[in-house]
């Protein structure tokens, strides 16, 4: 069984837009395009290095594969294999696709992830994909985050947890710090919210 985990650049108020550069998502009037970039060092290039070279298949939503389909055909030393990796592109209106090993899932969303997750494979990595993310939440279908956390807000933009976040309880099973105050924090799924009291 494959698992899907999430990997994400977020503030700390949650938001998730655009953390890659100021024209990567400027929908709703987003202006703060690229706010990672003045927290990397070597250490976190280090940390990306070591999660982007598991083995994995990609699933994301159309804008991320778009974007990754525009960059990554042409800089692959930048992340050797993912050009022959499977990606799985959610979209009801994309019509091309022509990234090497695209797979487009059009309709039964949920049931077709389900599907992928029950088949013998490498594990599934989402990137950006804000819609999908919520899809996968909302269906509990999300077995790991991979977060990095950065150390300021933004007040505005699209959030991680935002519509279909339902309860759910998660282990950390790693955390690291770097220099520049990027949490680098991976969560494991692990069953209900559980409540108690101080009394």
């Amino acid at each position: 069984m494959r698992k899907i985990i999430v990997l994400s650049f977020i503030t700390l108020d949650g938001v998730m837009q655009a953390p890659g550069g100021p024209e990567e998502d400027t929908s709703g009037g987003f202006k703060y395009g690229g706010w990672t970039v003045p927290y990397f060092d070597k250490f976190s290039g280090k940390e990306m290095a070591k999660q982007m070279n598991r083995p994995f298949d990609l699933l994301l939503g159309r804008k991320t594969y778009e974007i990754f389909a525009g960059y990554w055909p042409h800089h692959e030393k930048g992340w050797p294999g993912v050009n022959d990796v499977t990606k799985y592109v959610v979209s009801k209106t994309l019509s091309k696709y022509e990234w090497k090993n695209s797979v487009l899932i059009k309709s039964n969303v949920v049931r077709e992830i389900e599907k992928l997750k029950q088949q013998d494979g490498p594990d599934l990595h989402v990137y950006g994909s804000g819609k999908l993310i919520q899809t996968l939440l909302e269906h509990d279908l999300v077995d790991e985050m991979w977060l990095k956390i950065f150390p300021l807000t933004l007040g505005q933009g699209k959030r991680l947890f935002d519509r279909g976040t339902i309860p759910a309880a998660f282990n950390l099973i790693e955390s690291k710090t770097s220099p520049s105050g990027v949490i680098f924090a991976s969560y494991k799924r692990a069953g209900k919210v559980k409540t108690g009291s101080f009394d």
